[in-house]
């Protein structure tokens, strides 16, 4: 995770707990898992979106499709030539 070992998050964890104190960290806590879990999830529907314009795009189907084929054809010719 990031590269942090356990002793630099409790040295973390404890400044956070100096500069905030204890009553603010769960409400910090909270707020930065669903910015997390929104910033995820806006990710995944740009991604979904993505995949949508594409697959709308006339013509994509067949190149896929060739492109499929090109590949089995290159996978026979490599077992072929061994």
């Amino acid at each position: 995770m990031f590269g942090l070992g356990t002793p630099e998050l409790v040295v973390i964890l404890g400044i956070a707990f100096l500069i905030f104190g204890g009553k603010k960290l769960p409400e910090i806590g909270s707020g930065l898992g669903k910015a997390i879990g929104s910033f995820k999830r806006g990710l995944d529907d740009v991604e979904e979106a993505g995949l949508d314009i594409t697959k709308s795009i006339p013509g994509v189907r067949e190149v896929t499709a060739v492109q499929e084929k090109i590949d089995k054809a290159r996978d026979i010719g490599k077992v072929l030539t061994k």
